[in-house]
């Protein structure tokens, strides 16, 4: 897997007029009146001709809306380009969410461009922080499996970017860029996952690739084939992975810091292609299915940019790797497998492999008693009928769930909290196995986390604390780009479990 180069990230406090740049980004927002220009880096005469002219050229300011127009004489940048902030009322701050991406939208709408200044409102570190973040999301794409002669028709992700803030001369800043930096690597090097062809990516090359990223940080990498997975015992990722020529891997990272604050485990699905196996998804159900082992992207890089971050809290993150295919030798409906820690499955449908892989993790994770444990999947389709594309689920221990949707909040993800009936558990009743792996349809997003709920350990006589984030529709984006986020694989949840570590340690201090 190729690493994208990163683009260079700066800020400055001067007249955005002297910044010698491609592009001079300035922020439109919507109002009941029209369009309006919101803290202009240019003259108060070019301004207001530039605002009355707004809404002859069709701008409206709303978010997602740019528009490039030509350099102004006054202004050291060969192309304006008018980004919508969406809607604005008089007095009410901009959310850090709005800047980021309205930031993201312009970069990703003007790749090709050689550098780009940001003149957003953004007065405060926190501010100036969303946008570079945004604008860090939006410089991205993928290109890896191109040839030579289409490569070149791809515009190149914005190299230079820099923001134009008040803030520049704060101490402040250099921390709240260095995360930005930080997080931006994360979530594209997850998006570079998720996009990768199941050609390239199997179970073998992902652990490789969750090697090679961790290398150069303070991460213990230790992969288990699968003949280490049948010692062991480890019958859900063996089971879900008998159809495929390419055996399974789990693969357990380690970040244990002195003087940690806490102990997360994490916990992800790592499906490199899901066919459905023997029952087989229809053909256009399986287009996307590359992007089923998002969660485990998501865990290895939340892991990584914790760690890169330093934060004093230890994080042990689970990858469940398998490809699920159907063959002479794959599961069947009807099968019962033994997972790891003894339970018995009696496997009804083959497509509901994810929470297969993950009984496994979530024992393993258990068996090292950690104080919270966060498992990420892009598990039912029931959560897209329930909550769409764009909106993830997160569910479990009311405590962790909380503070995991608070997280994302602030982060700037959409999650929401949805609820384990008790009466779903009779649903996954077997009448030849301790459970099933298939239950009610109706809920199907929380009858697969009432499966996943089974797993999860004691210690002392009490459950450990647990979230389940249900990520399968925003974890790979089929339509339009839109904001920050890029077509295919997003990267989402990354932000998340970054800012709930965050929250552990701010709780502990």
């Amino acid at each position: 897997m190729n690493k994208a180069s990163e683009p260079s990230l700066s800020a400055v406090s001067r007249d955005g007029r002297k910044v010698s740049v491609s592009a001079l980004v300035i922020g439109v927002g919507q109002t009941p009146d029209g369009p309006v220009l919101i803290e202009s880096p240019l003259s108060p005469k070019a301004s207001a001709a530039l605002a009355a002219s707004l809404p002859l050229l069709g701008v409206t300011g709303a978010a997602d809306e740019v528009r490039r127009l030509p350099g102004l004489p006054e202004a050291d940048a060969d192309m304006l380009v008018l980004t919508g902030l969406g809607k604005v009322s008089a007095g009410t701050a901009l959310t850090e969410e709005a800047l980021r991406r309205a930031a993201g939208s312009a970069v990703r709408q003007i790749a090709g461009t050689a550098s780009v200044a940001l003149a957003l409102p953004a007065g405060t570190v926190a501010d100036a922080a969303a946008v570079a973040e945004g604008a860090l999301f939006g410089a991205y794409s993928f290109t890896e499996y191109r040839s030579a002669a289409t490569a070149g028709k791809v515009p190149a992700p914005v190299p230079e970017i820099i923001v134009i803030t008040a803030a520049a001369d704060e101490k402040a800043l250099k921390p709240a860029f260095d995360r930005a930096r930080i997080l931006g690597r994360a979530v594209n090097a997850t998006r570079t996952l998720v996009n990768q062809p199941p050609s390239h990516l199997y179970p073998e090359t992902f652990a490789a690739a969750a090697k090679d990223l961790a290398k150069s940080l303070p991460v213990k990498v230790t992969v288990m084939d699968e003949k280490k997975l049948e010692r062991e015992g480890f019958g859900g990722i063996l089971g879900v992975g008998k159809g495929s020529a390419r055996p399974p891997r789990l693969v357990k990272l380690e970040y244990s810091p002195l003087r940690s604050k806490a102990k997360l485990a994490l916990v992800g699905k790592g499906i490199t292609f899901d066919s459905g196996g023997l029952s087989l998804k229809p053909a256009a159900g399986m287009q996307a299915m590359k992007s089923d082992m998002g969660g485990a992207a998501v865990v290895l890089n939340a892991l990584l940019a914790i760690a890169e971050l330093g934060l004093p809290v230890k994080v042990t993150s689970w990858l469940c790797i398998a490809e699920n295919m159907p063959s002479g030798t794959a599961q069947r409906p009807s099968d019962v497998m033994t997972t790891y820690g003894g339970r018995t499955v009696e496997v009804l449908n083959t497509d509901a492999e994810g929470r297969l892989v993950m009984a496994d993790g979530l024992v393993a994770a258990s068996e090292e008693s950690p104080d919270v444990i966060i498992d990420v999947a892009t598990l039912t389709g029931a959560q897209m009928i329930a909550l769409g594309n764009r909106v993830s689920a997160v569910m479990g221990e009311e405590g962790v769930r909380d503070a995991v949707k608070a997280a994302a909040d602030r982060a700037g993800e959409l999650f929401w909290t949805m609820p384990i009936p008790e009466e779903l558990r009779a649903s996954l009743d077997s009448q030849v196995a301790d459970i099933a792996n298939h239950g009610e349809r109706f809920g199907g997003m929380m009858t697969a986390a009432t499966f996943l709920q089974e797993f999860v350990g004691e210690v002392n006589g009490t459950k450990i604390p647990w979230a389940h984030l249900d990520i399968a529709g925003p974890a790979f984006n089929e339509g339009a780009p839109y904001g920050y986020t890029p077509k295919e694989g997003t990267g989402v949840a990354v932000r998340t479990l970054v800012a709930y570590a965050e929250d552990v340690v701010a709780r502990a201090s």
